[in-house]
């Protein structure tokens, strides 16, 4: 049983790797589904969230997850306040996941913000995928992020340099899907190698 850690800076290509992982016999779970799956409308979350929030952060029933972002991007305390809603769930379920592990298997934990949490140290190992600056931008871009936006989530997370240092393997996602997918490969062999 392997518990990894897979992070990269916002734009590197994390959740293809992870899709990759997954297509090769990882379970995968995704820190952002989580925390998507926390304040679902019908959670104890959601309700914890408008209670606090207030009903401007709705759209047709739903958390506009855009507002509520640029309120705690604003607002420190508002997003101690979130977190404290969102946290402790997520954290719950991914304790869940890897009680109900086998021996034999490996999860992979799609986690963006490793580095800033401090929580390199819960993992076998931590794998960071990362990418040159112009194209990070570009795929950003691709997906109708602002380039203010872009450059506020880049400034907020850890730096290249941090991800590379508390990480066991390095995957450079600068050339084609396939290349990617050959880093991923590799990995996957040499963990199996090692076992």
């Amino acid at each position: 049983m392997r518990v990894i850690a897979l992070t990269g800076g916002i734009g590197c290509g994390k959740s293809l790797a992870a899709q990759y992982f997954a297509e090769l016999g990882a379970l995968v779970i995704d820190a952002d589904q989580l925390a998507r799956a926390a304040i679902e409308r019908g959670s104890q979350g959601f309700d914890e969230v408008v209670a606090f929030f207030g009903d401007s952060i709705l759209n047709n029933g739903d958390i506009d997850r855009r507002a509520l972002g640029e309120l705690i991007f604003k607002n420190p305390e508002a997003k101690i306040k979130l977190e404290g809603i969102v946290h402790p769930f997520v954290r719950s379920e991914f304790e869940e996941a890897v009680a109900s592990l086998k021996s034999d298997e490996v999860l992979v934990y799609e986690i963006p913000l490793l580095v800033e949490t401090g929580a390199q140290d819960r993992f076998d190992l931590v794998i960071t995928v990362e990418s040159e600056m112009e194209i990070r931008i570009e795929r950003l871009r691709q997906r109708g992020m602002h380039i203010s936006e872009i450059q506020g989530r880049i400034a907020a997370q850890a730096t290249r340099e941090q991800r590379v240092e508390a990480a066991d393997f390095l995957i450079e996602n600068d050339g084609s899907e396939d290349e990617l997918l050959r880093q991923v490969e590799n990995i996957w062999d040499s963990l199996h190698e090692n076992k």
